[in-house]
């Protein structure tokens, strides 16, 4: 792994960093926001998934443009739209100008959160790529520790306008970075530019890979040659069952209910008895375990694989959901219903940063044909998008109208369902090249 790779991987994985920075910093910023504003219980769920609207919008547009234009053009127009999102959010005078601007902001997130792994994946040799694509799922975590961080810090003083604005300067630093850096050796060869594609390959491989890199993806791009390409290709029969496991695999994702942590832990965790401060406090422990298990899978990713890390993952979180509904049976302890709940909330996240979160981003970047790369994980992306809007704008209401008890369990049984999809239909895809896996996958 040369310093190439590893420059290219992580001056990308910023857009990551930019994705876990806006969907964490609104779990602070809304406590204060509520009062500021006047927003009732769905008001705060509107402000919280207009992100999530335009995220689902920005997937959708950044696939096609990611084939056309190429990702490095995707992801230095992404770092700009950034940086006008955040500011239009942290000057909002009223609550539908900053519904409008978390809207604005959604639409890099979405893009982002599509092109950075496919970035990545069509960068990186396959030894290492399992690692490499989960250093973005690496940095979405880092992202939402330091909004977590930056929440905790601010929180004295009410400056929810900083909360939001402050995700400016990793956007900065995300646009001069990719400026500096080529397109996918991929992207090259299918826009006809052999040159172009060897040169990258150079920068991140061995001399002797080169060559039989270069005639592989070009084997795969004669072999497409003159196929039915973007969306109107996803209806092929032949695409059909990758579909279905990239879609159910974004789905599962966000249904399973850990964006319900993310964007509401504090809220989550004073209902168990915790003051404001302490609550937002205490999110950072949560980000804390969601970045060092992320770690974790780094390491374990390309050794045990993509599908054992989902299952084991899957159970977890399907466990540690039913005994945080069982905590809030304990109305007579609680104090100690409060740490439980915490170390409950902990549990889950962690089994889902060293499985669903890393593993779902890499699988939808390495399942697909090339021709229709972009396309297909649009399609995954904005039915990862749309999933989370669903989980954001019911949930308050959820647990509302039917106590956080039986919320809780509902989510347990969505994660015992998932873990059936998974062990019946998601494949195993570690140490093979993009081109292997969409030999195999075809057959």
């Amino acid at each position: 792994m040369n310093r190439f790779v590893l420059a290219v991987s992580a001056i990308s994985a910023l857009g990551g960093m930019l994705f876990g920075y806006d969907i964490g910093v609104i779990s602070g910023a809304l406590l204060f926001l509520a009062h500021d504003f006047g927003l009732g219980p769905f008001l705060q769920g509107v402000v919280t998934s207009a992100l999530l609207v335009g995220a689902a919008v920005g997937a959708l547009a950044g696939g096609r443009l990611a084939d056309r234009f190429g990702r490095r053009a995707v992801l230095i127009t992404a770092a700009g739209v950034f940086v006008l999102g955040a500011l239009g959010s942290a000057f909002a005078p009223e609550t539908w100008t900053l519904v409008i601007a978390r809207f604005v902001l959604g639409l890099a997130v979405g893009s982002a959160s599509l092109v950075v792994p496919l970035y990545i994946a069509e960068m990186t040799p396959a030894a290492n790529r399992g690692a490499l694509v989960s250093l973005n799922q690496l940095m979405i975590t880092i992202g939402i520790l330091v909004s977590y961080l930056i929440n905790s810090a601010l929180a004295p003083a009410q400056a929810w306008r900083w909360m939001l604005g402050l995700a400016a300067i990793p956007a900065i630093a995300l646009g001069i970075g990719m400026l500096l850096l080529p397109d996918t050796p991929r992207w090259f060869l299918s826009k006809n530019r052999p040159t172009d594609a060897e040169s990258v390959l150079r920068k991140g491989r061995a001399p002797a890979e080169v060559g039989p890199e270069l005639a592989e993806i070009g084997r795969v791009l004669e072999t497409e040659r003159g196929a039915v390409r973007g969306l109107s290709a996803l209806r092929g029969p032949r695409v059909r069952p990758l579909l279905i496991v990239g879609v159910g695999l974004a789905i599962i994702q966000q249904i399973t209910g850990i964006n319900t942590i993310i964007y509401f832990a504090p809220s989550i965790l004073r209902a168990t008895g915790f003051g404001t401060s302490g609550a937002i406090l205490s999110t950072v422990g949560v980000g804390v375990v969601n970045v060092l298990l992320t770690v974790v899978a780094i390491g374990l990713i390309d050794r045990i694989g993509r599908r054992p890390l989902a299952l084991i993952g899957l159970a977890g979180m399907a466990l540690s959901a039913a005994l945080l509904g069982a905590v809030y049976l304990l109305p007579s302890l609680t104090g100690f219903g409060g740490y439980a709940a915490f170390v409950c909330i902990a549990a889950y996240v962690a089994c889902y940063a060293v499985s669903l979160g890393p593993v779902v981003w890499l699988m939808i970047s390495e399942i697909y044909p090339l021709r229709i790369r972009g396309s297909a994980m649009s399609v995954s992306t904005i039915a990862l998008w749309l999933t989370n809007v669903l989980v954001a704008l019911t949930f308050l209401s959820l647990f509302s109208a039917i106590g956080a008890s039986a919320t809780f369990w509902i989510y347990a049984g969505i994660c015992l369902a998932s873990w059936l999809f998974t062990y019946r239909l998601v494949p195993e895809t570690k140490q093979r090249t993009l081109e292997q896996i969409e030999a195999e996958l075809a057959s």
